[in-house]
């Protein structure tokens, strides 16, 4: 694998960077570098509007629906020069990164059209209707259900861990359409408005003090019967897409921001002294090698040509970034001693380096727990039996 920048992928290098810095540096200085999902709400939608605007919302969409046509290249580079310039991560990163290609892959052009331009201009913020109190990590348990009614989808069921529901216009739900199915069969992928009777969120506290994480509740909420990508009973098939998706471009932002999280571990490594610790010296060097791995190995998974399909890479990415994460939490705990262990003011006013911590706690589970995870390297990427066959 090699992913090289050419003379004119540099020049959109720094095209995008100029942009990203002036906007940062001037009219949305006030949200660069919030380490906080939640914080800012109103300001990161301006955000979102703005990046429409220029036409940098959705860089990797086709020109006709938004997006620039960039290369591989040019949306590795764009994701980098975001993270690089402190901008605020995305708030509709599900919208943009996960249902726009989903609705692109599968979507009819009536869906097409009545989805994708509210996605695009940054107006309509989407969340994930997945998990289940007995179904997260294992997402084919899931109980809720959808029945036709006349022209209507009816949905009664409850989803939890939806990130960032109570500020989200659209939610897409896996739901059991077909009665007495299990597993992965008799599942429907449904594209619902959140703004209706019947869709109940509630806020899930965190750690860190945050309610990004949400609970929702859907009571006989409807969507129309052509609200509906694939067919029914196929909504595995569009759902694991999906989740190729989700291993795509915005990976190499995501380690970008890793790059800046590092730095300041070790800034405040130099700051306080404990660089000459040689124990600390070690793991940040271990931490160094760790992230230049993971960039070898994202653009390695990026190299093929199904982006909707998942490799082996892909499925050894989520465990790899999550641990390194967790541990990165614990070492900047160990480089700041005292200090990390009080908040400023009230209501936990925690520093970048201390929620770092509080936050990657969480990295190994959502998104499916490091466990699961193992479970998916053994099945999927070796083709090992679920189960011990013949007899013990």
């Amino acid at each position: 694998m090699k992913l090289g920048f050419s003379p004119e992928d540099e020049a959109f290098r720094a095209e995008c960077a100029d942009w990203l810095q002036a906007q940062m540096a001037g009219p949305f200085a006030d949200i660069r570098g919030i380490p906080n999902l939640c914080d800012a709400i109103p300001r990161r939608k301006e955000w979102e509007q703005q990046l429409a605007a220029h036409r940098w919302s959705c860089i990797g969409w086709p020109e006709a629906w938004g997006g620039r046509d960039a290369t591989l290249a040019q949306q590795v580079i764009f994701a980098e020069e975001y993270a690089r310039a402190g901008a605020p991560n995305r708030i509709n990163h599900i919208g943009v990164e996960l249902t726009g290609p989903t609705v692109l892959a599968f979507g009819s052009e009536e869906q097409k059209a009545r989805y994708l331009p509210g996605i695009a201009a940054g107006t309509q913020i989407w969340c994930q209707g997945y998990s289940e109190p007995n179904a997260g990590s294992d997402l084919a348990n899931v109980k809720t259900k959808a029945r036709l009614d006349g022209g209507d989808w009816v949905v009664n069921g409850q989803k939890v861990w939806t990130s960032l529901a109570h500020y989200s216009d659209m939610i897409f739900v896996v739901a059991r359409s077909e009665e007495g199915s299990k597993g992965p069969k008799g599942l429907s992928f449904l594209l619902m408005d959140m703004e209706q009777p019947g869709i109940e969120v509630r806020p899930i506290r965190q750690i860190n003090g945050e309610a990004e994480f949400n609970e929702t509740f859907l009571t006989d909420a409807r969507c129309p019967a052509d609200a509906m990508l694939g067919a029914a009973g196929e909504g595995w098939k569009v759902a694991m897409a999906l989740l190729a998706f989700e291993r795509g471009v915005s990976t190499l932002g995501q380690q970008m921001q890793f790059r800046n999280e590092l730095d300041a571990v070790i800034a405040a490594a130099k700051a306080n002294g404990r660089m000459v610790d040689a124990m600390i010296r070690q793991r940040i060097a271990k931490a160094e090698i760790g992230l230049r791995l993971m960039r070898y190995g994202a653009l390695r998974m990026l190299s093929g040509t199904d982006l909707a399909a998942i490799d082996g890479a892909a499925l050894t990415y989520k465990i790899q970034w999550a641990t390194w994460r967790r541990n990165l939490g614990e070492l900047a705990m160990d480089v700041l001693g005292q200090a990390a262990e009080v908040a400023d003011g009230d209501d936990y006013a925690w520093g970048a380096l201390p929620n770092l911590y509080l936050y990657s706690r969480a990295d190994t589970i959502y998104g499916g727990t490091n466990q699961i995870q193992r479970n998916q390297i053994a099945e999927r990427g070796l083709g090992l039996p679920r189960e011990p066959r013949g007899n013990a």
